[in-house]
């Protein structure tokens, strides 16, 4: 099961694909974890996720951790698809509950009711592809799934007790 979970390719593209998307992810799960960017942070986020979204304290907790540690996991590339489940999890979510009774676009020039669909789609296009594909290149996941990082500890051999 470990093996399905980190198998990838050494494919430089995925790498761009899972850097682009964690970085998002990230900056996004920051701005509800820590309060960056101009967000909110831990405590409001839970706030606004239980009191005037009416989510379950755990779910909400899951959903600012995907974002946050899921855009952590693809920028480092490890356990992408993991990472990946969970923005798309969380970008289906917030589509449903939030963002489909927008309409398709983004709100550009303040002329809707919040934001439409299309950066939601994208997110969830490209977590498709690093579910499907793995990790690419210069990824934790690729060290692991090759072997190349057993082959690169050198374990000092053990000596005889004088």
């Amino acid at each position: 099961m470990f093996k399905k979970i980190f198998n990838t390719s050494n494919d430089s593209i995925l790498t761009l694909v899972r850097g682009i998307l964690g970085m998002v992810m990230f900056a996004h799960g920051a701005q509800k974890m820590l309060g960056w960017f101009g967000g909110y942070g831990f405590t409001g986020t839970m706030g606004y996720f239980t009191q005037q979204m009416g989510l379950q304290a755990p779910l909400a907790f899951l959903a600012i951790a995907a974002e946050f540690f899921g855009g952590l996991g693809l920028i480092a590339g490890f356990l992408s698809r993991i990472a990946a489940i969970g923005i798309i999890t969380n970008m289906t979510v917030a589509v449903v509950m939030v963002h489909l009774k927008v309409g398709f676009f983004m709100n550009w020039f303040g002329n809707q009711k919040g934001e439409g669909i299309e950066y939601h789609l994208l997110a969830i296009g490209l977590g498709l592809l690093i579910l499907v594909k793995g990790a690419g290149a210069f990824s934790i996941d690729r060290l692991l799934s090759t072997g190349l990082f057993r082959q690169n500890i050198k374990l000092v051999p053990q000596t005889k007790a004088a």
